[in-house]
Order: C-alpha cells, then sequence, then structure tokens
C-alpha cells in the first residue's frame, strides 16, 4: 500500500487544501493528514477541533485520514510506512522554505520522497491566516471553506 502524508497547522482546513488532499488521494493509496502540534504556535482552533473539522472535511474520501502528530514529520512519516510527504505550494515564495525542508528530510530519510502539489489556481491566494481574519470580522468565507468549518468560525467569533 502506497501511503503519503500531508502535514499542516489545517487552523482551519480551507478549500486549498482539500483540493491537495483529493489529488493526493487520487495518487495514493492512503493520504494521511497530519495535523502538526507545535507550541510555538497558537491556534485559534484546539487540536480536536481542528481534527474534528478535517475528519468533516475528508468524510467522502474513503483512503483519506487524519491524525495528530508532534514531532518531525519524517518520523511520523516512518510511523506510518508513508513514502511520501506531500506539500502546497500557493507561490514561489513557498517554495525557498519547502525545497530547504524536502532536502533536509532526504538526508535523514532518503526513502521518503517529498512531492510539492499546486492548489488549482482558484485557492492559491488562500491561506488559513486569511480565513480567520475574514472570519474575525464577519465576511462570509462560505466560498473558501468547508460548511462545518464556516459554522465553527462563525461560533468562534461570536455570530
Amino acid at each position: 500500500m502506497r501511503t503519503a502524508i500531508y502535514p499542516g497547522t489545517f487552523d482551519p482546513i480551507t478549500n486549498g487544501h482539500l483540493d491537495i488532499i483529493e489529488r493526493a488521494a487520487a495518487m495514493f493509496d492512503r493520504v494521511i493528514v497530519v495535523i502538526a502540534i507545535n507550541s510555538n504556535k497558537s491556534p485559534l482552533f484546539s487540536k480536536d477541533e481542528r481534527v474534528e473539522l478535517v475528519r468533516d472535511a475528508l468524510s467522502e474520501l474513503p483512503n483519506a485520514e487524519v491524525i495528530l502528530h508532534e514531532g518531525l514529520m519524517i518520523d511520523c512519516a516512518r510511523e506510518h510506512s508513508a513514502i511520501a510527504i506531500i506539500r502546497g505550494l500557493r507561490a514561489i515564495s513557498d517554495f525557498e522554505y519547502e525545497f530547504q525542508m524536502a532536502l533536509m528530510n532526504r538526508k535523514l530519510e532518503p526513502t521518503i520522497s517529498t512531492i510539492f502539489l499546486m492548489p488549482h489556481e482558484k485557492y492559491t491566494y488562500l491561506n488559513s491566516t486569511i480565513i480567520r481574519e475574514l472570519a474575525r470580522y464577519r465576511q462570509n468565507v462560505s466560498e473558501f471553506v468547508s460548511p462545518k468549518v464556516a459554522e465553527m468560525l462563525a461560533l468562534k467569533y461570536g455570530e
């Protein structure tokens, strides 16, 4: 079974993330969406809320699942016998950091490849920070996120 992991904070998951996951799910037998626990970040949604939102978004993809992980993603990939780490690239500015991470991961584990996927062009300007900012100012985000995410954002910001 060919397994790939797709790590991120997913605070919250957007349609751009889903686009990447759907395409990865067509390429691999199993895609594990890894919600990264990073003590240096203060996410809007708790880890349990993020798991719930990602699971809801993945409900139509039978070969995709979600887990939490704290630590190096290369270790997570090893634990789950992944052959690839999926990374999304929205813009050229994303590439330098992602390239460095891919090279370090290759150094740590040469058998695991990093695969860069670009979201559909209609999602290239999307990121979770922008979505949270729009929701904070009570803008309609339903075009950019699942209905469940839009509902949870509205609850977080008191609508």
